[in-house]
């Protein structure tokens, strides 16, 4: 298990928040999500390998721009 952030952009509200938490939570071997607006990150734990290009694509797939994924 690994835990990763993701710089994600464009969120204004706790609806943004919500809307990249569900997408995120829904990436197979992606677990316990967190979204912090404030920060404009993501933080979740990797329990499988995730391709960078799927995590991102969950992201900008709603409508938001991913950023550094550390």
């Amino acid at each position: 298990m690994k835990k990763r952030t993701l710089v994600v952009q464009g969120m204004h509200c706790q609806n943004c928040v919500n809307s990249v938490t569900k997408a995120l939570s829904a990436v197979d071997g992606l677990t316990e999500v967190h979204v912090d607006l404030a920060k404009a990150l993501a933080t979740f734990v990797e329990t499988k390998p995730v391709s960078e290009d799927i995590i991102r694509k969950a992201v900008s797939d709603i409508g938001f721009e991913p950023g550094e994924l550390s």
